[in-house]
């Protein structure tokens, strides 16, 4: 039996003759149900995690502290190009790699700090 184009069209929670209508609507919409993780996925995240802090923290303390060594400008790459030599060893150049290490070592430990598992 079709409907008839005719007649309004029902836009009402439910009517008498379809008592599962709110049932259904809302069961479409409620987000599926999460399942439990499984320990090695557990195990996995937290040692990613750990790694991520980890380089993090190692190659933002490499950041702050290499660019005023003499190895920064004293190496064999920076032999061979004078000019990149030279932009390097500026005091600029040296504080922007510094800034990009505190912030390497910032995101670090804000990702352990705000680890959480999800349950």
């Amino acid at each position: 039996m079709t409907p008839d184009p005719k007649l309004p069209v029902e836009n009402g929670p439910a009517s008498p003759t379809h008592p599962l209508r709110t049932d259904t609507a809302s069961a479409l919409l409620d987000p599926p149900p999460v399942p439990a993780p499984q320990p090695l996925h557990l195990w996995l995240h937290r040692t990613s995690v750990f790694l991520f802090v980890l380089i993090s923290a190692v190659a933002g303390v490499l950041l702050v502290i290499l660019p005023w060594t003499p190895e920064w400008t004293d190496n064999y790459l920076l032999l061979s190009f004078p000019w990149l030599r030279t932009v390097v060893r500026t005091g600029f150049f040296r504080g922007l790699c510094s800034g990009l290490g505190l912030l390497d070592i910032w995101i670090g430990f804000w990702e352990a700090l705000h680890y959480h598992e999800h349950q």
